[in-house]
């Protein structure tokens, strides 16, 4: 009996052990690699689809950046494995499982795409975000949102990247920054890269790179980092081009912008473009002001504002492929725009109940400015590696600004002050040359370079008092003309070693700077010479769906035309504006580590600290001698920041897509105002919330939520606010012409932006009322074919030395 028992027992384990063994073994996998066969490099980010044969589709991946993939948790059978991307012809492949646990497919080639792929639906949303070392890059064309957004608005979903209240951009919760078109500065970008921005579709643009830690090879300048937009796509041998048409009511107005390239053997050339006319309504302003002095004042202003603005950009790249090894490349680039406002103001100052001032005051603005660069630059390659580089460029940068305003007073109340008139032109222009170099060697990379910056400032600015007659004369107290000149001298060495995942890159940038400033009506001048040693260093591990960085570095900002220009803005007489001639540089520093993880989603965490010693503030004083509040900018005190920012991009379904972008700063400054120390701190916060759902028969909805906790500076504090923008738009021909509909911030027709504005012996409140509620439509068309990519420099002149 017990012998039968054991048999019955040591059956029933080899049969428990048989049908686990067969149940472990009824699960298989495939796996292989994907080549270019044109380029021979790795084929990533391709769509491997595993199919039943009656076409089913049972599980989906997305192939490795190295080309690799894997697909696990399959049961036995033999199924169709399906390869796509629209950057490659669709490659199918009938197999079996179930002999071995593993199928290892090798190496598969498969073919770029040479026309549109037909009949192919590829649901599955290609990642948004993109890390490299020292950058991540926002693929626009992945946002269904590309195609009735501008440039600006898409901005709020692109990592580390804030807009203000003002529609002003911050990297970093930083506002020293420098933003490039196509890896090289443009003039587009100088003169007031917010109206750009606003006109500039999103439809025309591939990505935008925040580069986050810059290395040597880029100009010291720029404490937050390099914001890059990537206008030109894959150009190929024909014709290509896109045209968007927008209009908003009541707060804008009509725009127009696109695109187009052409290529013909050897010689291409894109260009892209815009106008708009943007109207701003009427809205309210008031301003109280309260001195803690020995005899305390109380100053209230209320006033009404609307302006008009009309901007208009065009720039242009060539390329010519003298052979293989040697190519020729340019660029140019224009803009323009004028406008017209108007301001009326009352304004009453009190002490104790009793008047001491008041007036009203009708402000007229005019306004204008125009600017232009152009360069040209030439590649040398070499036949032992294509990866050796010697390039020359010539730069040539110049804008010229204009602002008129006439100050006429009335109802006047122990107030003496003339009407007067202020005009201001500002002119620019800069000539550099550059020489760099890239040499690798086997697993390294070396480069070097070297770079002179010619830059000239000029302001002349008068100020005209009205007399008993009804003349204008220059007060020549108030009235002066300025020169500055800059010569940079800079040299670099930067290295780059792979190993594996792994990255190291580190390098340092001398740059040599002197400063001559003269003040022609006053005979006085400022000269200034200074030496900066910048170091950079950054490291990457690359996982097999993820990848870690940590980056540090120093940055410098050189004060700019506006911060150093010594004209006095007396628009609003109380308060009084200007430039400060005797600033000098700042440099700071930053460590960054961030994570990134892509599988079906995609998410990017960063965090980082910066410190900032002598940072150039805006400081405010208080005379109560003359009640007048004097704004100058100053190298006073430093600041601290330490934060982060996420950003989660994830399918919910094949047909809904939920995006978020956060950025949490804690900030502290410090400063001096009125001969006092001065210090504010907290935290600074924005969060972008965004959802899209596509529907049937090409229709797709979408809305987002921004959320902006307010900014901080050595003094002031501004308040939090919240828009909502949602949008209908349908492809009436596939992938050729589209229609979008939208409205921002419905529920909400005005927004009161509020500042706190404090120094040691005044206290200040503005309330800002700003029109709100928007709604309006566009058309985009894209048309064309091509076919061979155009070539282009792999460097150029990055002039980034100059804060905005």
């Amino acid at each position: 009996m017990e012998r039968k028992l054991l048999l019955t027992f040591i059956t029933f384990l080899s049969c428990t052990y048989a049908a686990i063994a067969q149940t472990a073994a009824s699960t298989y996998s495939i796996k292989g690699s994907l080549i270019d066969s044109v380029s021979k490099n790795p084929a990533a980010f391709v769509t491997i689809a595993v199919k039943t044969p009656d076409k089913q589709v049972i599980k989906t991946q997305l192939s490795q950046k190295d080309g690799t993939f894997k697909v696990d948790q399959l049961p036995a059978g033999k199924f169709i494995l399906s390869l796509l991307s629209v950057e490659y012809n669709t490659k199918t492949l009938e197999i079996t499982l179930g002999e071995k646990e593993t199928l290892d497919l090798g190496m598969i080639t498969i073919s770029p795409a040479n026309t549109q792929l037909k009949g192919v639906s590829v649901t599955a949303a290609r990642p948004l975000i993109k890390q490299e070392a020292d950058r991540i890059a926002y693929d626009l064309q992945a946002d269904p949102d590309s195609k009735s957004s501008s440039v600006l608005e898409m901005m709020r979903k692109v990592p580390l990247i804030s807009v203000d209240a003002d529609d002003n951009i911050q990297l970093s919760g930083n506002t020293a920054y420098k933003i490039f078109i196509n890896g090289k500065p443009s003039s587009l970008m100088e003169r007031s890269p917010k109206d750009v921005l606003k006109s500039m579709p999103a439809s025309s643009i591939q990505k935008i790179e925040v580069i986050t830690t810059p290395s040597s090879k880029y100009d010291a300048e720029g404490l937050a980092g390099i914001i890059n937009i990537i206008t030109n796509k894959a150009i190929e041998n024909g014709y290509s081009g896109n045209v968007t048409l927008s209009e908003r009511y009541p707060l804008g107005g009509p725009s127009l912008g696109g695109s187009f390239t052409i290529k013909s053997g050897k010689f291409g050339v894109s260009a892209f473009g815009g106008a708009s006319f943007a109207n701003t309504p009427t809205t309210g302003i008031t301003i109280s002001r309260i001195s803690t002095d020995a005899v305390p004042s109380n100053l209230f202003q209320s006033a009404d504002r609307e302006s008009d603005t009309r901007n208009a950009y065009l720039g242009t790249e060539l390329s010519y492929e003298i052979d293989s090894l040697n190519l020729l490349s340019a660029q140019i680039n224009l803009n323009g725009s004028n406008g017209a406002g108007e301001f009326f103001q009352h304004s009453l100052l009190q002490s104790n109940a009793v008047i001491l001032q008041q007036y009203d005051l009708l402000t007229n603005n005019d306004n204008s400015g125009k600017g232009a660069d152009a360069a040209l630059n030439y590649q040398r390659g070499f036949r032992r590696n294509k990866s050796q580089l010697f390039t020359a460029s010539y730069r040539y940068y110049g804008f010229n600004n204009e602002d008129i305003t006439g100050q006429l007073f009335t109802n006047r109340n122990n107030y003496s002050l003339p009407d007067f008139r202020q005009v201001n032109e500002s002119v620019m222009s800069e000539h550099t040359v550059q020489l760099d170099y890239v040499y690798p060697v086997k697993k390294l990379s070396i480069e070097a370079g070297i770079k002179g910056i010619f830059r000239t400032n000029e302001s002349d600015f008068k100020y005209f008092s009205r007399d008993t007659e009804d003349n204008y004369a220059i007060d020549p107290a108030k009235t002066n003309t300025f020169n500055n000149t800059q010569t940079i001298l800079a040299a670099y060495n930067t290295y780059q070693y792979n190993w594996k995942s792994w990255s190291v890159k580190g390098g340092i940038r001398l740059e040599n700077t002197a400063v001559d400033a003269d003040f022609i009506t006053t005979a006085s001048s400022v000269n200034q010479h200074y030496l900066s040693v910048v170091p950079a260093v950054t490291l990457s591990r690359q996982f097999k769906t993820s990848s870690i960085n940590i980056g540090w570095n120093q940055r410098i900002q050189r004060p700019g035309i506006n911060q150093l220009n010594p004209f006095v803005d007396r628009t609003n007489p109380i308060f009084e504006n200007t430039g400060n001639p005797d600033l000098r540089p700042t440099k700071g520093n930053q460590i960054r580590m961030g994570y990134n993880l892509t599988n079906k989603g995609n998410l990017n965490v960063s965090l980082m600290y910066n410190w900032i010693r002598g940072l150039i503030f805006q400081v405010s004083d208080f005379d109560p001698a003359t009640n007048i509040t004097r704004t100058r900018y100053e190298n006073t005190g430093g600041a601290k920041a330490l934060g982060g920012n996420v950003n989660f991009n994830y399918p919910l379904t094949q047909k809904w897509n939920l995006s978020i972008n956060g950025n949490l700063m804690h900030g502290w400054a410090d400063g001096i105002s009125g001969g006092q120390p001065i210090s504010n701190k907290g935290f600074m916060f924005n969060c972008n919330l965004s959802t899209g759902l596509r529907l049937p028969k090409d229709w797709r909805i979408s809305g987002s939520a921004y959320l902006n906790g307010g900014d901080l500076t050595v003094q002031q504090k501004t308040n939090a606010f919240v828009s909502t923008a949602f949008n209908v738009n349908k492809d009436i021909i596939k992938d050729k012409l589209s229609f979008s509909a939208f409205t921002n911030n419905p529920f909400s027709r005005y927004r009161v932006n509020v500042t706190d504005r404090f120094g040691p012996n005044f206290n200040q409140v503005n309330h800002s009322q700003q029109n709100f509620r928007t709604m309006g439509g566009s058309l985009s068309y894209k048309f064309g074919k091509l076919k061979d990519a155009i070539k282009k420099n792999k460097r150029g002149i990055n002039n980034d030395d100059v804060s905005n």
